[in-house]
């Protein structure tokens, strides 16, 4: 297509203002992970000690890779694919890769946005009774005895997923200012005030301090621990929604004069900053219930995640004075983090099909939003569900966000040598200089740190079956997913584009609009 059919194009759709990705993307990677895992890594990795790791992770990890999303997304214009298939030709595969991550992580996010939505509802009678750990398995996940999928149906369950993705195809059928902006803005105001309640009420609890100093009181021996910066690395990596499409998603939606190092900046702490908080209120809350308890706050931390969430945090509130104000302020929390996350990956898969197909926002919507509930309901709202989760979960995160972000960099960098168009179009813009620092770290240490994490998943995987789940289960939704991943992309990539898309690497020419549905 020529440049002036190209500038005939329909003006892309976005963002009304920096202010608004500025909260998308915030909505975006402060998710579940930032509340649940992020107290209990700290505290595996050192305590105190474990921040400095982390910062360093931060700057020179997270934010580098932060600004290569958006340097893809914000240069060329489109969705993950389309933005990397005018990147380079070879490049589309690595695109629908990452759509078919969001669709996977999608369908079983969904189901945990399900159990928080319910336990925020409990939180008012403290619902789950003297014994979080056997209600949760046993009387509302009705968890079968043998892990594996099952059509066995859990109406409770069932009735909440059908609520969560009502909202998440209702709000990205509103567009992207009307509906993800708008909401992104109101949520996380109202999330950030949600959360920051309990965590005050959290501190003025008896044995608090203790707690907080399980958290703060540096073990300086961690830091020699190779495992524990590698810890740090995973932290940043999952919890700012790099490497599977969602940044180079929303980059896309913004005007070409927005800085986008100045806003990856602001994002990237932001959420550093609100995890930094989940660890404070956590492990205030963890101490009251050690002092309770008469033990170490070790001992009821668990192994962070889902059991922090759903039999920790309600065995608190059983027994914290307020503990109702806690309870339902810290579901609301967990729904209201999960939620502008979720509605982040699915627009990844709506946007690419949109790009491909060549049809309307709201048919997009509705064609991916549609089958994908329908998959999510029909697997996660069974007796079987939580090992399928479980299962996806771990081989998906690993072997899928982590590769794809490995091969994508070194691609980027080796194969299509288009790093240096990318710095230069950052620093054309941004108001943090990219220069040669950041092409070092993507060309050369973060793919090697992102190459020794899928080691260590590798080894751990095959040293023994994950969780002695069944070979069968394993198979077919963890190696056999990492698998028809990547083998999945290259079909789709195969396919023409349809629309009259430009495929192009033309950014001039590309009509530069806010948001026009």
């Amino acid at each position: 297509m020529s440049s002036t059919e190209t500038t005939k194009v329909k003006p892309r759709e976005g963002f009304s203002s920096r202010k608004v990705f500025i909260f998308a993307a915030i909505g975006s990677a402060v998710g579940l992970g930032n509340i649940w895992r992020f107290p209990y890594v700290a505290y595996e990795g050192g305590g105190g000690a474990f921040i400095i790791p982390y910062l360093i992770a931060l700057v020179f990890f997270g934010v580098p890779m932060l600004y290569l999303d958006y340097a893809i997304g914000h240069r060329f214009r489109g969705s993950a694919p389309l933005s990397l298939r005018r990147l380079h030709r070879g490049a589309e595969w690595l695109g629908w890769w990452q759509v078919l991550i969001c669709i996977v992580i999608a369908v079983y996010y969904a189901a945990i946005l399900a159990w928080a939505s319910k336990y925020a509802v409990l939180s008012f009678t403290k619902g789950w009774g003297s014994d979080p750990e056997k209600y949760f398995f046993g009387e509302y996940l009705k968890a079968a005895d043998t892990p594996g999928p099952t059509f066995d149906f859990v109406p409770g369950i069932l009735i909440t997923m059908i609520l969560v993705w009502a909202v998440t195809i209702g709000v990205p059928a509103m567009g992207i200012q009307t509906g993800i902006g708008r909401t992104a803005v109101v949520f996380i105001p109202v999330l950030v005030i949600a959360f920051v309640v309990p965590v005050i009420q959290s501190l003025t609890l008896e044995g608090a301090g203790a707690g907080l100093n399980a958290f703060f009181t540096p073990d300086w021996g961690a830091l020699t621990d190779s495992g524990v910066w590698i810890s740090a690395v995973g932290q940043i990596f999952f919890s700012l929604s790099v490497g599977f499409g969602i940044m180079i998603t929303y980059a896309g939606y913004v005007s070409r004069k927005t800085d986008m190092t100045g806003s990856g900046a602001v994002v990237a702490f932001s959420n550093s900053g609100f995890e930094l908080l989940a660890g404070i209120g956590v492990f205030a809350a963890l101490g009251f219930m050690a002092q309770a308890a008469g033990s170490e706050v070790g001992e009821v931390l668990g192994s962070g995640g889902i059991g922090l969430a759903f039999i920790a945090f309600p065995a608190i509130i059983n027994e914290a004075p307020g503990g109702v104000i806690i309870g339902v302020l810290f579901f609301v929390s967990l729904v209201l983090a999960g939620i502008t996350s979720l509605i982040s990956i699915v627009e990844v898969v709506i946007g690419a099909v949109r790009d491909k197909v060549g049809i309307s926002r709201t048919a997009a919507t509705f064609v991916v939003g549609i089958p994908m509930a329908v998959v999510s309901i029909l697997m996660f709202s069974t007796t079987g569900g939580l090992y399928v989760l479980d299962t996806m979960d771990a081989f998906v995160n690993s072997f899928g966000i982590i590769a794809v972000a490995a091969v994508l960099m070194l691609a980027v960098t080796y194969a299509f040598r288009k790093l240096p168009i990318l710095r230069q179009h950052l620093d054309a813009i941004g108001s943090i200089k990219l220069k040669g620092w950041w092409p070092a770290l993507i060309a050369v240490v973060i793919p090697i740190l992102l190459l020794v994490m899928l080691y260590r998943a590798l080894t751990d995987k095959l040293d023994a079956p994950y969780e002695d789940y069944p070979a069968q289960l394993l198979n077919v939704f963890g190696w056999g997913m990492v698998v028809a991943l990547p083998l999945i992309a290259i079909a789709i990539s195969l396919l023409p584009w349809r629309g009259g898309v430009s495929l192009e690497d033309e950014p001039e020419a590309l009509v530069d609009g806010g948001e026009q549905a």
